[in-house]
Formats: structure tokens, sequence, C-alpha cells
């Protein structure tokens, strides 16, 4: 009897004590809920000038929660289309793909059949009106919403085009996005599908895909999500069930909860147990890309070619707040069949400067796949077949995120009306050298981060009338910096190339003609065809 009452001590002891925890994690959320709500009425009464609530309070919300993990975001009204129309993949808009930087609005990228392109809209035009109102004075995401509508309803455009300036007027319309923008037979056996997103649409897509390669005649498939940065989970689950049985597992998935907790498991019969597959990723593959690899690669269903993916192995669930809000909230990490957790980044443990340590710092945990091979967790996927390229500099990553680089690509498309079709097009050497003598011309739209700060620098000695000498010193050290920067860039002349390539492509042929571009010159498909087209080697990658 004493053992029991001792017994139930204790169980009434612990559920106080969680009670007692509950009750103080309430108490200091309402505390700081109550301290932000007094600052903001404060604030809003007495700050000398008129603040905006809903500006404000977005910026602050996603302060905080960025110092959590990139993924988990708050969206007003407007980010909750956004985010909607980004996981269906249909909206109703002009069809155009644009950037809003430095108080300009530039398109950088036309759909193709879209209302933009039939209303003759061009990738570098600078759109300066939308009906009355001036793009200047807009947020980026401003500005976004303005081009986006009812289908059928129309949208007045003011356009600087090479310094002239037109007037368009354009019909919104529904917008589809395809997950599948290309697919072709690489030779009489050997069909490739390239897959950028996992909207809603995807997996029929996909599926659609290979139905009509197999009737073409293919025997083996090349899966490209290189660059796929993921999407829907279930999306990446059926595709994955194309190709093993039903009934196995997928993905699991562990969050704090049993609730938020599931398992993923193939639901159908599969369309094809026995065609050799090799799937085709990079560093900028995530999420539902590396889902795919990884089950397959656990599976030993598929070869698995490219570079180490992205690392992401974090799951993000939307959650409804008021007012029609919204947030993306990381709620789970996801694992493959064989055990192991990709994630890269540790954002749990930030340092006191705000590092964030890698999980494979510490080594990777070894897994195995269903036929005994070992595999490994932590910072992506790794390939059975790495292709080898070479580290991309500081002053390359620059070079491709800047005006300088797309506008280059402006300027070849209004100097050349026409290029070859994409399966005979292929930049070369003399082409490097002529976007090498464009920089030299434009130093401003390509800035390094060095050339930026010794830039400060001088404006700063200027304002305090330091040395007058300093100006004729900062030009013959900024000449030494731009040596080397060229310098820099000529390390990763090839990849420079292929973005290049890319980008010009894009502007005669859209998004379909750049992957057709690839299936005739990319190294890394050429090596998947090669592989599949040798049996033993194939074999041989899936018993190792």
């Amino acid at each position: 009897m004493k053992i029991k009452k001792w017994i139930f001590g204790i169980f009434v002891a612990g559920f106080i004590a969680i009670s007692a925890g509950f009750q103080s994690d309430f108490f200091e959320i309402a505390k700081q809920i109550d301290i932000y709500t007094t600052m903001f009425k404060e604030l809003n009464m007495y700050y000398i000038d008129e603040v905006n609530p809903g500006k404000l309070t977005s910026k602050s919300i996603n302060y905080m929660l960025g110092n959590l993990d990139p993924y988990t975001r708050f969206y007003d009204e407007q980010g909750v289309e956004d985010a909607r129309i980004r996981s269906t993949g249909e909206y109703g808009g002009i069809g155009a793909i644009s950037k809003y930087n430095n108080k300009t609005f530039t398109i950088r990228e036309i759909l193709k059949n879209s209302p933009a392109e039939n209303a003759g809209i061009k990738p570098g035009d600078k759109i300066l009106k939308i009906g009355e109102i001036e793009v200047k004075d807009f947020e980026e995401s401003g500005v976004s919403s303005l081009l986006n509508g009812l289908p059928g309803t129309n949208v007045k455009l003011k356009i600087e085009r090479q310094n002239k300036t037109l007037d368009i007027e354009v019909t919104r319309k529904k917008i589809d996005v395809s997950a599948v923008p290309f697919y072709t037979m690489i030779d009489e056996e050997v069909g490739y599908i390239s897959f950028v997103k996992f909207n809603e649409k995807a997996s029929e897509e996909v599926k659609n895909a290979y139905l009509e390669l197999k009737d073409e005649g293919m025997k083996k498939l090349i899966i490209d999500v290189r660059s796929n940065p993921g999407g829907l989970l279930n999306e990446a689950v059926e595709i994955t069930n194309f190709f093993i049985p039903k009934d196995k597992v997928v993905v699991t998935t562990k969050a704090k909860t049993k609730k938020e907790s599931a398992t993923y498991k193939t639901r159908s019969e599969p369309i094809n147990l026995e065609i050799p597959i090799t799937i085709l990723i990079n560093n900028r593959s995530a999420s539902a890309s590396e889902i795919l690899a990884g089950s397959l690669q656990d599976y030993d269903r598929a070869v698995i070619i490219g570079e180490r993916s992205f690392g992401k192995g974090l799951v993000q669930r939307y959650k409804p707040l008021s007012y029609g809000t919204q947030m993306k909230l990381t709620i789970s990490k996801y694992y493959t069949p064989s055990g192991r957790c990709i994630q890269e980044l540790d954002y749990a443990n930030r340092d006191d400067e705000g590092n964030i340590p890698k999980f494979s710092d510490a080594g990777r945990e070894t897994y195995k796949t269903a036929i005994g091979r070992t595999v490994y967790g932590g910072g992506g996927i790794l390939p059975d077949i790495d292709i080898e390229k070479s580290t991309t500099t500081k002053t390359t990553e620059t070079l491709l995120n800047s005006d300088a680089f797309f506008n280059y690509a402006t300027t070849y498309f209004y100097n050349n009306p026409a290029i070859a079709e994409p399966s005979k097009f292929n930049l070369k050497e003399e082409d490097f050298n002529a976007l090498l003598k464009f920089l030299d011309k434009n130093h401003a739209d390509f800035e390094t981060e060095t050339e930026v700060n010794f830039k400060k620098a001088l404006e700063k000695a200027t304002s305090e009338n330091l040395d007058k000498n300093l100006e004729k010193k900062y030009v013959e050290l900024l000449k030494v910096i731009q040596l080397e920067k060229i310098s820099e860039l000529e390390k990763n002349k090839t990849e420079i190339l292929e973005k290049l390539t890319e980008e010009i492509v894009k502007r005669y042929y859209y998004v379909e003609g750049v992957y057709q571009q690839k299936a005739a010159f990319d190294t890394t498909i050429l090596k998947a065809a090669s592989i599949l087209n040798n049996q033993i080697t194939y074999n041989n990658l899936l018993k190792n």
C-alpha cells in the first residue's frame, strides 16, 4: 500500500511539475506579447514620424523567425497568395519573371506562350509604370503584385528598352508553370526528363513524359533534378513510387509532436521496376529532390550522378494565422528509408557570432542500402559518381548574380537577331573574352565586396578631408583589384560559359531551349547516358 502511495505521489509530483512548466511557458509568452503590444502603442502614438504598422510588424516577425532558420517565415495576405501560386503551379498574370533592385524593376525572363511574350515584352525591359503607378515608389513584393490579377483583365505598362520608352498593354491570363519543361530521347534507348520543381502538377507531368518516351522506345532513363529546390513532399513520394514497389517506405518525418510525425509509403503499383535509372543532382538540389534521390539510392534503384546535394533535411508546414495571414513553420526533420537525415546546417547551435555549424563537420554517420552498400547521413546526398568541377570563387558568384552578367546577355540578344537552334549552339573561348571586355567597360555593374568596401573608405576619407592623393591611389589600387578579378574568373571559365549559354539560349528559346542545349552538350548528361549504355558498369555501381 505504501508503495502504491509512493508511486501515486511521484506521478502527482511529476504532473504538477509538467503543468508548472506549461504555465511558466505560457506566462513567458503572454508577458512578451504584452511588452510588444504596449511598446507598439507608444511607438504609434508618440514617434515623430508616421509609422506603417503592417510593414513594421512583418519586418520584426521575419527578423525573429530568421534567427531560427531560413525556411520559417511569416506571410501577409499578399504573401499567402504568392505562396499558393508557387505550390499549385498556376496564377493569373502576364507570365514574366522580374527583379526589383535599386528602384529599378527589370524583366528577367519571359515564359513561352505567355501574355508577356504575345505583347512583345523582352528580357531586359525596365518597367517604369504599371497603370498610373510609378514602380520606383514600391517595395519589390508590392510591384510584383501589381502585375498579377484576374485572368482576362488588362494592365498598361510603360517600359524602357534600349534607351527608348514604349507603352504596352497586356491581357492577363492563367499561367501554368510546368514542372517538366523538357524531355527527349538522348539516343535510341536513353530517355531524358528535366524536372525543375515539385508542385501539384509534378508527378502527373513526370509520368506523362515517361510514357511518351517509352512509346518512342526508351529502355533507360535519366532524371535531372539539378538546381531543383524541392516543393511538395507528397509529390516526391508519388514520383518515387513510379519505380519501387507498393507499400515501401519513402520518407519518415520526426517532429516535436507525434501528430506532426509521419511515415510516407508508396500507395500504388509502380510503372516500371526494371528500367535502369540515373538521377542527376548538384549543390542546389534540395528538399524533395533529395528525398527522391536518397530513397532511390537507398533501395539501390538508381545511380546518383553529379555533386553533393544541398542538404535540406527540414520539413515545413503552412499554419494559418489571424486576418488571412499565415506562417511557414519548420516542424520536423525527414529521414530516408535507410534512416539517414541529410540536413547539413545545425541552426539550433549557432555560435556567439551567428555562425552556423555543419553536422558533417563532426563526421558523417554511415548507413546501409537495401543490398548493403554504404551511404552517409548529414551534409546532403553524396552521389555514386562524383562529377568534379572547380570550386566556384567568390568573384564568380558575384559575377553570376550581377547586373553586368545579365546586361551582357541582353546586349548579346540585341546584337544577334538569331542564333543556331539549341542542340547546335555552344559558346566558345572568344565568347568568354568578349564577356571580359564588356565587364572591363561596365565596372559599376560588377563590384566585388572588396571594391564596395574600398569605395566606402574613400568616401569616408574624402568627407574627413584626408590626404588629397588618396583618390589617385584608389584608382591605382582599383586597377590591381580588377586584374585580380579577371584572374579569379579565369578559374571558373567553364562554369561561367555554361551559365552564360543558359542565359542567352533562354532569350531565344525559353527554358525548354536551355535543356535542349544541355541534352546535346552537357557533360554530366552525356556521362549518365554512357553509364546507362554500359550494363556491366551500371550493375557494378549498384553492388559496391
